[in-house]
């Protein structure tokens, strides 16, 4: 038995183009994840990312007729065939959640909005409505009407979105994730989001040259979520480093301690958020 892995999220475990399954600590089991950027592209450049050959750029066109088969094949392998208890041992055969994911940023996809459409239709039907859909998402593009509209959706559909926030000054923003941002962006897009669907805010954090994020930066951060407004946002899930990053940024990455992570997840609780920590 080939057993998934915490620290392997290959998007091929499954031999399909974009449909796979990941063992995800932070949903807390097995994952299927939808990987809308199989041409391995995205608008940003985050240097923790472990994809590898990472590029610049939006998804390609989807094949809707395509992901719908893989998804529906897979979905009924779950329910109805042997695919968890040949990969994973007992107490760990539960399907937690059906993500878009991947190697990219999932709402460049064209007809976001209404590939959810079809991806809710298709859980349902596979007596699977309770589990939630997940947007895992660094959230530039919730501008777009369609991008809004597929949020809507998932969030009707009792689905939540996982919206990336890693610092909150504009250098930092710019070093972590390569792209020029204003916290004050960040913080509206995040509004706008947490508006549309339940809202997580997922940050990664992690010693930049051996150095952890110091006070000022953290200060920073909290106030980009202060400015969204703390009440509209369901929590922080605050995670570190599992897996190597592919970028050429990744000597300059490493870990920080479990310790130094619960300190930071305790300042955050402090404004009244709830905050969930994987290390």
């Amino acid at each position: 038995m080939t057993a998934l892995q915490q620290n392997d999220h290959r998007r091929d475990a499954a031999g399909l183009t974009y449909v796979y399954p990941v063992l995800s600590r932070r949903a807390g089991g097995v994952s299927v994840g939808i990987n809308l950027n199989p041409n391995n592209a995205c608008n940003w450049h985050c240097v923790y990312c472990q994809v590898p050959d990472l590029v610049r750029g939006s998804a390609p066109a989807i094949d809707v007729a395509l992901l719908e088969h893989e998804l529906r094949g897979f979905l009924d392998e779950l329910v109805h065939g042997d695919y968890l208890a040949r990969h994973l041992p007992e107490g760990q055969r539960e399907v937690r959640d059906i993500a878009f994911s991947g190697n990219g940023e999932p709402t460049s996809a064209r007809g976001f909005d209404e590939i959810v459409a079809r991806v809710i239709a298709i859980r349902d039907a596979a007596g699977l409505a309770a589990v939630p859909l997940r947007l895992i998402t660094n959230g530039s593009l919730i501008g777009r009407a369609g991008v809004q509209c597929g949020v809507a959706r998932l969030g009707a559909a009792g689905g939540e979105v996982w919206f990336k926030v890693d610092a909150g000054k504009a250098a930092d923003i710019e070093r972590i994730n390569g792209v020029a941002l204003s916290p004050g962006k960040v913080s509206r897009s995040l509004a706008r989001c947490a508006a549309l669907a339940p809202t997580w805010v997922q940050t990664c954090l992690f010693a930049w040259d051996g150095e952890a994020p110091g006070d000022a930066q953290i200060e920073a951060y909290l106030a980009c979520l202060e400015a969204a407004g703390m009440a509209s946002l369901a929590g922080v899930l605050l995670y570190g480093v599992a897996r190597p990053s592919m970028q050429p940024e990744a000597p300059r990455v490493t870990a920080l301690s479990p310790q130094r992570l619960d300190a930071i997840a305790q300042r955050i609780k402090e404004k009244g958020l709830t905050v969930r920590v994987s290390p």
